[in-house]
């Protein structure tokens, strides 16, 4: 045990240089988890809605298609699009793109629904 200003304390106290170590490491600590974070963020989500639809329309996603969503969510963005019907190969996702989510998704091919409302644009995600 440790004695500080007369009190005795279950730890030892850094001082000196190693505590100003210890305050750039915590500070860079803060910077990376700042960074992952706004990384994470910037990704393209799937809503619980989304995800069922997946689920149940046996749609499964590779990381490539995974990132061809997020490119195409990207080229949405940056035209100022706001809610958006990305088409990739056979499967239409309706993503808003403020939140970059993912509302829902369905297969072309196999499906009765081929009328898409409430979108400002199309993207092809190739």
């Amino acid at each position: 045990m440790a004695e500080i200003n007369g009190i005795s304390v279950p730890f030892v106290p850094i001082v000196g240089n190693e505590e100003s170590s210890l305050r750039n490491l915590s500070r860079e600590a803060v910077n990376r988890f700042d960074a992952i974070f706004k990384e994470e963020l910037e990704k393209v989500k799937f809503s619980n809605h989304a995800l069922k639809r997946l689920e149940s329309r046996n749609i499964q996603l590779s990381d490539d298609e995974l990132t061809k969503i997020q490119s195409a969510v990207e080229k949405a963005e940056a035209k100022g699009s706001r809610d958006s019907l990305v088409m990739m190969d056979k499967t239409a996702f309706i993503v808003n793109i403020p939140n970059k989510t993912v509302v829902t998704a369905i297969e072309v091919a196999n499906s009765t629904e081929n009328v898409f409302t409430n979108i400002d644009s199309v993207v092809f995600a190739i």
